[in-house]
């Protein structure tokens, strides 16, 4: 086969998906990412969105990006490693280990590059990465691109996370690496348990807390703060693209790790540094999260009104306990239809079919944001009462 040939047998499927307005990524918005958006013209109920404190429109937010481009201009043109460095990177690493009751922290360009360049550094030959088959594709990425050997324990199962342990060399460097929050599932890694049998068999840990900062915790600051369990994780990693509401990533642990993957983690060191606006935009939205509890509390109003509402209307959300409730279809097709129905009848919500999920799972993703008002999600209810009585999904 021709290298591109692969390309031109895909091509048609996603030209008829376009042609029949069944194509469902890569909607280009008219409007700021708010509660409400517009997609040519048309208004949406936005419940597709990370954007859960809805801080991407917060004045104090933009103001301080803006007012960070008239200091340092629009980038640093270089890395972290060398010329991409300004002092309001320092002051926001400071401000996140301090935040995450961490010694220290390096903040990277995207969430993707933080799971590639930690997970890569630290696992080297003969050592194992052993995480949750329901992980973002970003930490099952930087086990690939590690040295060292990766297994996969059943979701949330800590029997199966016990079996796995037990079977492995007991003198090689081990690191469990979780999501906190699933970003598919919704629900929330048993981290007491997980950190019970790491100690059991000396291994360290790693949470991508990227779906759980400002949104769990009595601080919002994420899992180990929701448990109290701060002082017993290795490594915090997380985004700046969901609460933090802009572009980047980092993570949070012992200064000599840390000092270790600051030299040592390859998207770090040969990527661009995240540039000036988005690191204020970070700086603004951590002191809004400190300052404004309130948004929190409306965020878990929000959530389980909406999962009372699903519930009580007999849609299938599964384990989804957090603001991320997928209403779970099945039938890859029938997902599809279901989601444009909903386009079409105002609500921004996302399909999720193989491979991103296993055949016969496909589900719709919603998501919800402080900023939805009461009007937004009866609005929405209503909708999802109509479109699910019409495909049969309940």
């Amino acid at each position: 086969m021709e290298l591109f040939d692969k390309c031109l047998e895909y091509y048609p499927i996603v030209a008829e998906a376009k042609r029949t307005g069944f194509y469902p990524y890569f909607r280009a918005l008219d409007t700021e990412p708010d509660r409400r958006v517009k997609i040519k013209g048309k208004e949406l109920i936005m419940l597709g969105s990370n954007n859960y404190l809805g801080l991407t429109t917060h004045p104090k937010v933009k103001e301080a990006a803006i007012k960070a481009i008239q200091k340092y201009g629009t980038g640093c043109t270089g890395s972290r490693f060398l010329n991409g460095t300004l002092d309001i990177h320092e002051e926001l690493e400071h401000k996140l280990a301090e935040f995450l009751k961490q010694d220290d922290c390096i903040v990277f360009s995207t969430g993707y590059q933080t799971n590639l360049g930690v997970i890569s550094s630290l696992v080297r030959k003969g050592d194992v990465a052993i995480v949750d088959k329901l992980d973002h594709a970003s930490i099952i990425d930087g086990c690939q691109m590690s040295y060292g050997r990766a297994v996969r324990f059943l979701h949330n199962d800590m029997a199966d996370l016990e079996r796995i342990l037990a079977g492995l060399d007991k003198d090689c460097g081990k690191l469990i690496v979780v999501d906190t929050i699933f970003s598919m599932e919704g629900d929330i890694i048993d981290l007491p348990n997980v950190l019970k049998i790491a100690k059991k068999h000396k291994t360290r840990i790693m949470v991508d807390d990227a779906h759980a900062v400002g949104v769990l915790g009595k601080r919002g600051a994420g899992a180990a703060d929701y448990f109290d369990l701060e002082n017993q994780v290795d490594l915090i990693m997380g985004t700046f693209s969901k609460s933090f509401a802009t572009i980047g990533g980092y993570v949070a642990g012992a200064h000599k790790v840390i000092t270790f993957i600051r030299h040592q983690a390859r998207s770090l060191i040969f990527s661009a540094s995240i540039p000036p606006p988005a690191v204020a935009t970070v700086l603004a939205v951590l002191e809004i999260i400190k300052s404004e509890p309130e948004r929190r509390k409306k965020l878990w109003h929000n959530t389980h009104k909406m999962l009372k509402g699903f519930k009580d209307l007999g849609y299938n959300t599964e384990t989804s306990c957090t603001p991320v409730i997928p209403l779970h279809i099945g039938d890859y097709t029938k997902a599809i239809n279901f989601w444009h129905d909903l386009y079409e009848a105002g609500i921004f919500a996302n399909p999720v079919i193989p491979p991103a999920v296993p055949p016969g799972r496909s589900l719709i993703r919603t998501s919800y944001m402080a900023t939805h008002t009461e009007e937004d999600l009866d609005e929405a209810l209503e909708i999802f009462e109509k479109v699910g009585k019409k495909a049969g999904v309940i």
